[in-house]
């Protein structure tokens, strides 16, 4: 069936392109397109990822180079340099976040594993800040002399995959994010210390949640009780209240706080949680899973490109980060479905320079030997491709 497709076109197969249309339909984006469609803007903008383009007119001039074959790849009849600025100027951004959203669950439901136990889900939420010129992007003003983009980011630590993304300019503080994400009844939420803002917090509470938040170090609090017997590296598990007035009024109800010492790191942590149930040990476990979400930045900005942009406006900048997320869950599902043997570097690296070659995708995974391979970076990645 795919003996005569190109190694991309064969990718491309594990998309769903009716729901990618009918989001399309929604906002009414290809109502007067001839050519060069959506679908045809996606698949140009995933081939750029995947082909690792440095720029629009790398981009351009590797899709020249096999013009021959753009309609088979999906392209279109015609995609030029100008054309495709245009479209990333111009179309919804919010096509590209819903599909990437669409995806997101796809794989999510591949990757169910329940690594905690627990009923709820378990999410670490953190952001990123990627720079950028102020000149040319005017629009993301960060400092006196510095652009700069946030993502922040809601990771699901279980799935290994994101749940929800915001964007916003660098200038924004991480706070300002909280109220944006999706909260579940039931689920964990772990914050690091710069989202110590207990009015936010008191929310998660008010919906039956748990959060883990990282204490800062100037935090104001009256013992009312403590544990006697604590297990090893729990220097510390009590109930606390907090005495600063606008804090106590933000959060009036009791908070548990847990000094755990980390023997790998030699340094000690201190956890604020509203949930008094959890072991002292897991609530220490819980916050150890934040660093997914770091793994996770780590992993999108050495291997997608999310650092150099195709396109200088805030849609623009927009689209080409949904579409990394885009292809970044495609891999994921791709790995899933074939049960591929490969860390997600081999992946990628064999895909980059087979992408209009005619080879059966098992063919071309089981037949290229990367075996004596070193990646030039840390190899660690999300466990998301660990299924």
């Amino acid at each position: 069936m795919n003996k005569d497709k190109y190694v991309f076109a064969q990718l491309v197969e594990f998309l769903d392109c009716f729901k990618f249309r009918r989001i399309v339909a929604k906002y009414q984006t290809d109502r007067y397109i001839k050519s060069f469609s959506c679908w045809n803007q996606l698949l140009v903008m995933m081939f750029g990822q995947l082909a690792k383009s440095e720029s629009l007119r790398d981009l351009i001039v590797g899709i020249e180079a096999h013009w021959k074959k753009s309609y088979h790849l999906g392209f279109g009849k015609s995609v030029t340099r100008s054309n495709l600025a245009k479209a990333n100027e111009q179309r919804d951004y919010r096509i590209f976040e819903a599909y990437a959203y669409h995806l997101v669950s796809e794989t999510r439901s591949k990757s169910a594993e329940k690594v905690f136990g627990f009923d709820g889900h378990v999410y670490a939420f953190d952001s990123t800040t990627i720079d950028l010129c102020l000149e040319v992007f005017e629009w993301a003003k960060f400092r006196k002399h510095k652009g700069g983009i946030k993502i922040h980011t809601l990771y699901d630590a279980e799935a290994q995959v994101p749940a929800f993304f915001y964007i916003t300019t660098a200038s924004t503080n991480d706070i300002k994010a909280m109220p944006e994400i999706p909260y579940e009844k039931g689920a964990y939420y772990i914050f690091d210390r710069g989202y110590n803002d207990f009015a936010n917090l008191f929310k998660i509470e008010q919906i039956e949640a748990t959060f883990v938040v990282r204490a800062k170090k100037n935090l104001q609090f009256k013992q009312i009780s403590w544990k006697r017997r604590l297990p090893k590296n729990v220097l510390s598990d009590s109930v606390i209240e907090l005495v600063v007035y606008k804090s106590s009024k933000n959060y009036p109800s009791s908070l548990r706080r847990v000094l755990y010492f980390d023997e790998e790191q030699n340094r000690k942590f201190v956890f604020l949680t509203n949930n008094f149930d959890l072991p002292a040990l897991t609530v220490a476990e819980l916050y150890r899973n934040r660093w997914q979400v770091e793994l996770f930045f780590k992993w999108l900005k050495q291997h997608l490109k999310i650092k150099k942009f195709w396109g200088t406006s805030e849609n623009a900048v927009r689209i080409q980060i949904y579409c990394a997320i885009i292809t970044y869950c495609l891999i994921a599902i791709i790995r899933h479905n074939l049960q591929l043997d490969r860390s997600v570097y081999e992946i990628l690296q064999i895909l980059s320079i087979s992408l209009t070659d005619k080879t059966l995708l098992r063919d071309l995974f089981d037949k290229s030997n990367f075996n004596n391979f070193k990646e030039p970076f840390d190899s660690s990645e999300p466990n998301l491709f660990n299924f």
